[in-house]
């Protein structure tokens, strides 16, 4: 094998070397770069409901404190959570905060109307 050739290959082997530090870098950041994210609620905005009690679902990925209402709430490992309100007559408002470890929050509101 000619030295070119063997320079070609070591430069190749270089590049696809830093590539997949590079690659490995960006797995490994996914939580930092693209931070909390409050998804997959079961409540609707502007939502009526006829019943005082409503139970809060969804999932709050990346997150490490998750309030509902101001009031901390347990999430799992996998962020899933699931709560129960009371809700006054009329208009509500729910307030879901999330919260990861690298101090970004999401904030999410919720308009409910409760008809008895």
């Amino acid at each position: 094998m000619n030295q070119s050739a063997k320079k070609i290959l070591e430069i190749a082997g270089l590049c696809i070397f830093f590539v997949l530090i590079v690659v490995y870098a960006f797995f490994r950041s996914h939580d930092l770069i693209f931070g909390v994210k409050i998804k997959n609620v079961n409540i609707t905005d502007g939502t009526k409901v006829m019943e005082s009690i409503l139970e809060v679902k969804g999932n709050a990925k990346n997150a490490t404190k998750l309030t509902l209402n101001g009031r901390e709430i347990s999430i799992d490992e996998d962020g899933n959570f699931n709560e129960t309100i009371a809700l006054l007559s009329g208009y509500n408002v729910i307030n879901i905060t999330a919260k990861d470890k690298f101090g970004y929050i999401d904030k999410k509101n919720y308009k409910i109307i409760y008809e008895k």
